[in-house]
């Protein structure tokens, strides 16, 4: 993170890079751990962490305030924003897509609560947003489907480099190492801010999963208490100490204790979930990858090659 990141992240000034894409252009392909774990099914594990550690700060909170459709649509924006980024990965053209997604971003600027200007495609929002994906290929491998080594991590970041080069955005504050990374992870939580956006994508960990209308309430509360208990245990756990707290979300040692033996769980049954049809294993931009290269991806990659570090 640069001294004059406070300056930097309010500057609102766009900073897309455009260079001629071409065969030998830098992009992700089968023999890297982002494809092996990014498309993984158990990655929607992670979906609160992701979507919510990215918009607790607070302009890019404001930004889809300001912008988006998730208070009216909050399905409907998922669906239409996680396949062209799925695409920067697995496509056959990466680089279309990452301009894509790119481009997208361009029109979206305006002010946060201290008068002071936001814009998208500032180096230091975007490359938020990008490191919250290449956090959640971290932590839901970590924790769900096999514990990482730290050279395996240190890969994951150097694939993520060469991700955030797909998009064709200033890279000025993009750390230089893993262990760069780790502590810019740990000083971007520190900004973590209440907002409208995160306050309302988190509702319903708080106030439990709406039933449908034409249910009454009272069987409702009976059927959907296993789901809440599920999302207030597992999708809560995942959550950033700061994130929690910035939501109002509970959380105690005995719900950590729960969480983490859910984890570990998962993590045991790596090798029978790894026997699933591949369709059944990955998303489906990914699983189209994986039949287009003609690889199978299930034998690949799943034990570490040293001891892993917790």
């Amino acid at each position: 993170m640069p001294p004059d990141y406070e300056s930097a992240i309010r500057e609102a000034v766009p900073m897309p890079v455009d260079v001629e894409v071409t065969a030998d252009s830098p992009r992700l392909g089968p023999d890297t751990l982002t494809w092996k774990y990014y498309g993984d099914v158990r990655g929607l594990l992670g979906f609160q962490r992701l979507a919510g550690t990215e918009n607790c700060i607070e302009q890019l909170g404001k930004a889809v305030e300001d912008h988006s459709v998730i208070f009216s649509d909050t399905l409907g924006r998922a669906r239409r924003s996680g396949p062209p980024i799925m695409k920067t990965v697995y496509a056959e053209d990466p680089h279309h897509w990452g301009r894509t997604v790119r481009d997208f971003h361009k029109p979206i600027k305006g002010t946060i609560s201290d008068g002071s200007r936001y814009h998208a495609l500032n180096p230091e929002l975007f490359y938020w947003a990008h490191a919250t994906f290449v956090d959640q290929v971290l932590y839901v491998t970590d924790t769900f489907i096999r514990r990482l080594t730290h050279e395996e991590k240190a890969q994951i970041f150097e694939e993520g480099r060469t991700w955030y080069q797909i998009y064709g955005v200033s890279d000025r504050s993009q750390p230089q190492t893993y262990e760069e990374f780790v502590e810019y992870w740990d000083r971007m939580l520190g900004r973590f801010v209440a907002n409208p956006t995160i306050g309302y994508a988190t509702g319903y960990l708080r106030k439990g999963v709406p039933g449908p209308r034409w249910l009454p309430r009272p069987m409702w509360r009976v059927l959907s208490a296993p789901i809440n208990g599920f999302l207030r245990t597992v999708v809560v756990g995942t959550l950033p100490p700061q994130m929690r707290e910035v939501c109002g979300l509970d959380w105690n040692p005995k719900k950590e204790k729960r969480f983490q033996r859910f984890a570990a769980f998962s993590r045991r049954i790596n090798p029978i979930v790894n026997r699933l049809p591949l369709r059944a294993l990955y998303l489906p931009w990914a699983y189209d990858a994986w039949r287009r290269v003609g690889v199978d991806p299930r034998p690949l990659m799943n034990a570490p090659t040293a001891t892993p570090v917790r």
